[in-house]
């Protein structure tokens, strides 16, 4: 399946009734780590379980289990981040799934950057700006 580099957050979610309308609620991770703000509009994509399981076990199958979670970025991976901190060296830090870090050198506290991951290790990932501001 082919994923946008537009994705700003994936999760799931059962689908409910409330009154009249169906609802999917975003979890509220997505909306305090600035993936998500709320009034905005956004496409939508549902992938069902059975889909999602599938492809779960296909990627099991095919790759090694580890009792440690991988880290949710990959080198090359374009990323648009939010800085949030400013590290002891004076970089800036940004949060993303499960709080992993990605240090943003040049970048400022509450900067919203296009950024290319360049290194990734287990617990921190790098990132390289290539667009200010998006």
């Amino acid at each position: 399946m082919e994923i946008s580099d537009q994705l700003l957050c994936l999760f799931s979610a059962e689908v409910t009734v409330k009154d009249d309308e169906y609802v999917v609620e975003i979890p509220r991770s997505e909306v305090e780590a600035g993936s998500v703000d709320p009034g905005d509009v956004y496409r939508v994509a549902l992938i069902s379980q059975a889909d999602a399981e599938a492809s779960t076990e296909t990627e099991a199958t095919s790759e090694p289990a580890e009792s440690e979670p991988q880290p949710p970025v990959e080198e090359g991976e374009i990323r648009y981040v939010e800085i949030e901190d400013i590290g002891k060296q004076g970089d800036g830090i940004a949060r993303v799934e499960r709080g992993y870090v990605i240090i943003v050198p040049d970048a400022e506290i509450g900067e919203r950057v296009k950024i290319e991951v360049t290194e990734v290790k287990s617990n921190f990932a790098v990132g390289e700006i290539i667009e200010d501001e998006y």
